[in-house]
């Protein structure tokens, strides 16, 4: 997303080629010009997701704040158990039409009629499915309630985030348009930007007007509605696409086989990673399901690298599949997963150490949450460390195999997950999810390896553990040596210790790949902010 347009429709949003600087030119040149060609591309993905991924994580910890000290531990608990049922619901609207439009638009490049049909069926779909998805959970709401937290406003807030689930949907395949042709900027910009600014902004506005739990979830409908009906023309102008209506028929059985088997791995999914909202709200106490909530949004945080280099991974991985360049698909497979792991371990080291003072900043009650979140993020580990391995089985046509794995081991989390809740409480929901996202992963990366010969790992993957543990060892050292600042020492801890893993990570030296992607962006936005900023170059024709 490097187009100068928001919509993120220019050509130099799509496939970034290799800056043309001395260092580029010279740095690692045994590395293949279609492998160089692809990290540059996914490396723009991701630093333009990343803004993307970031942005919206901090307007969602602002608005579970706003929340959290507006309504009180219990109503907030009423609103978090609500909420998250929606997102489970978000999970499902689309019916796998998201996953088909990253696989199918890119091979229909040079088939427009192709493409509008494919993107006509992607809104039909998700507009059935939200209906029915919404009627359901309407009719449902008064026996949810009185088996969970039994509050009186809980069923009309949920009546409303009924109607938010259609809605939700179709921003998604919004996005999902932009994302497919390869419009990082135009995806974030509008998925993950516009989507957490509505909610904030509709949460403040509905607060300071004093509004209740049912009028904040108004006006979360109210802004989302708005965003749909505006998404609309920019996507179209953005992509260059036209939905289609006609010759629907023609397309539905392919669109479907890649769909249908998408949609039963998230509902698959809904088991597996998410079973332990249900369980919450079910077993325990409304108060348990606010501070659950907020290790949720803690733990989104870290998910942040391996989501903002998937942006652009599936249709690159997707053409390169296409092409029968497995090898090259390995290479950048594996130095993809490096990035992801590079990124995340000092954002895990963070919240491992510091959590507690973090939870503690949204209200003293929400410090119970420490425990579970430092255990979910031993899942979260696992699951970055493997990179892209759910994308890369429906990229390459194992979408079946995914699926069924997906519900066995949405039967075995439920369990396990059930076993635990009752056993340790908050912290055995966090438990039965990171065991889940644990095995999965696992399980998907040898499948991988066993179906296509992929395998990212090598003795590199070793240098930022290390340096993740010296960075955790001098943030420890921070908090014991500070105890009782809080969230100053928090921050204070928090930059010595990414100093500190930067350091190490040069001192136990860079992988050429990651360098080269490091140095060639950093010269690309160079000359770009030069440029907006009016200035030009030594050197350059304009200088002559």
């Amino acid at each position: 997303m490097s187009s100068d347009t928001p919509d993120g429709g220019g050509p130099d949003d799509r496939a970034p080629a290799p800056v043309p600087t001395p260092d580029s030119d010279t740095l690692d040149s045994d590395i293949p010009d279609d492998e160089r060609e692809a990290l540059l591309t996914i490396g723009h993905g991701a630093v333009v997701a990343s803004g993307g991924q970031s942005l919206p994580r901090a307007l969602t910890t602002a608005t579970e704040y706003v929340l959290a000290q507006g309504f009180g531990p219990v109503v907030y608990g009423v609103y978090a158990f609500a909420w998250r049922i929606a997102q489970l619901l978000f999970r499902l609207v689309n019916f796998g039409s998201v996953g088909t439009l990253q696989r199918y638009l890119s091979a229909y490049d040079d088939d427009p009629a192709r493409q509008g049909r494919v993107v006509g069926l992607a809104y039909l779909t998700t507009l059935a499915v939200g209906l029915g998805l919404a009627g359901g959970l309407v009719l449902t709401s008064g026996r949810l309630n009185d088996a969970t937290v039994s509050h009186p406003e809980f069923p009309p807030t949920i009546h409303l985030f009924a109607a938010l689930v259609v809605l939700v949907g179709l921003v998604r395949i919004h996005a999902g348009v932009l994302r497919a042709v390869q419009s990082a900027r135009g995806e974030a910009l509008f998925n993950r930007v516009l989507r957490p600014a509505v909610k904030l902004v509709g949460a403040v506005a509905a607060m300071a007007l004093g509004y209740s739990l049912v009028g904040v979830a108004a006006a979360f409908v109210a802004g989302m509605a708005g965003l749909v009906v505006l998404g609309a023309p920019l996507v179209v102008s953005a992509s260059g696409i036209r939905p289609s209506v006609g010759g629907l028929r023609s397309e539905a059985r392919r669109f479907y086989n890649h769909s249908a088997p998408i949609a039963l791995s998230s509902l698959g999914k809904v088991f597996q990673n998410r079973v332990d909202v249900m369980l919450v709200g079910f077993l325990l106490t409304a108060k348990a399901a606010g501070v659950y909530n907020v290790v949720l949004v803690l733990v989104t945080l870290a998910w942040i690298p391996l989501l903002s280099f998937n942006m652009l991974l599936p249709p690159v991985a997707s053409g390169l599949y296409a092409d029968d360049e497995m090898e090259t698909l390995n290479a950048v497979y594996s130095a993809v997963t490096r990035l992801i792991v590079t990124c995340v371990v000092p954002i895990l080291a963070v919240l491992a150490v510091y959590g507690r003072s973090i939870l503690s900043a949204f209200g003293p009650n929400f410090a119970a949450g420490y425990v579970p979140l430092v255990v979910y993020l031993g899942g979260v580990l696992v699951g970055s460390a493997v990179g892209a391995t759910g994308w890369l089985l429906m990229m390459t046509d194992h979408q079946y195999a995914r699926m069924a794995l997906d519900w066995l081991l949405a039967v075995l989390n439920t369990l396990l997950t059930f076993a635990f809740v009752r056993a340790f409480g908050l912290a055995g929901a966090a438990l039965g999810t990171a065991v889940a996202i644990a095995v999965q992963n696992s399980v998907q990366v040898v499948l991988l390896r066993r179906f296509e010969g992929l395998w990212p790992f090598d003795a590199t993957f070793l240098k930022p553990l290390g340096a993740g543990v010296a960075a955790a060892g001098v943030m420890l050292l921070v908090r014991e040596a500070l105890a009782g600042a809080g969230v100053l020492v928090a921050v204070a801890g928090a930059i010595l210790g990414a100093v500190t893993y930067v350091v190490a990570l040069v001192a136990l030296g860079v992988n050429d790949r990651d360098r080269l992607v490091a140095t060639a962006l950093a010269a690309r936005y160079r000359r770009a902010i030069l440029a907006a900023l009016g200035e030009r170059r030594p050197g350059t024709p304009g200088d002559r």
